[in-house]
């Protein structure tokens, strides 16, 4: 005699809704974003292409919004005869922004995933992370 599939009851929380992030909040997080990125990580990661080589290389880095995520991204050029396309784009740190004045920051790990590893920072704790934690730079 086959067994019948016992049903149960079994806990599952509400999910609860994303903020949404107000424009002037946006205009003043993107100010202050990407101020950091020409001061600080621009001159900082961007080198000269070296010729010797077919290499990689890193050529922008630039910020840009998606929902509620404010995100890091680098743009590499391909010398290689063999490669894909001569250009490429990588997003490497993001800040969500999950309330007022308060911010979550991840890296993009090597498995392809966000890692969160700072909670609830302010913009300023953020951009300081961002300064000085190498694990937030362009690799």
């Amino acid at each position: 005699m086959a067994k019948k599939n016992q049903k149960m009851w079994v806990y599952s929380p509400a999910k609860q809704a994303k903020t949404k992030v107000p424009e002037t909040e946006k205009q003043l997080i993107s100010q202050k974003c990407n101020e950091l990125i020409e001061t600080e990580l621009k001159p900082k990661h961007i080198k000269p292409p070296s010729t010797d080589n077919d290499w990689n290389y890193l050529v922008d880095i630039f910020g840009k919004w998606y929902r509620n995520y404010f995100y890091f991204c680098s743009t590499y050029n391909c010398p290689s005869p063999s490669a894909i396309s001569p250009t490429f784009e990588s997003k490497f740190a993001r800040l969500e922004y999950v309330g007022k004045d308060s911010f979550n920051i991840a890296y993009m790990r090597h498995t392809g995933k966000w890692w969160e590893i700072f909670p609830g920072l302010t913009l300023e704790q953020c951009l300081d992370e961002m300064k000085n934690n190498v694990i937030l730079h362009p690799h």
